[in-house]
């Protein structure tokens, strides 16, 4: 399984706006039907270049479902997103494959 990963810095000024934004957005990617499930997290990180950093991890059904996203879908969200915030957000994008996942169990 791939983890489709968006990491996105948000300027100060546009930062409330995004973060609605975002909310409505995540739920219209999931719609496409490429993805199971989403993940929307803050990096607890001070960048130098100021701003707030997010990033949204989509888990893929599978490789030719990412694959098919790239073609049909993600094209028009992202010259969406760059109409809508131009310059206030700096976006980039990595590929997760999951090896294992492992998870406590109590007794």
């Amino acid at each position: 399984m791939i983890i489709y990963n968006v990491t996105s810095n948000i300027d100060e000024t546009i930062h409330d706006e995004w973060l609605i934004w975002i909310k409505e957005h995540i739920p219209q990617v999931l719609a496409t039907g490429k993805f199971e499930k989403a993940t929307l997290t803050k990096v607890l990180v001070d960048e130098e270049m100021g701003g707030v950093t997010y990033s949204v991890q989509y888990k893929s059904y599978s490789r030719e479902a990412l694959d098919a996203f790239y073609r049909e879908d993600a094209p028009a969200f992202r010259a969406e997103i760059s109409k809508k915030f131009g310059d206030k957000m700096l976006a980039f994008r990595t590929e997760l494959e999951i090896l294992d996942e492992y998870s406590v169990t109590f007794k």
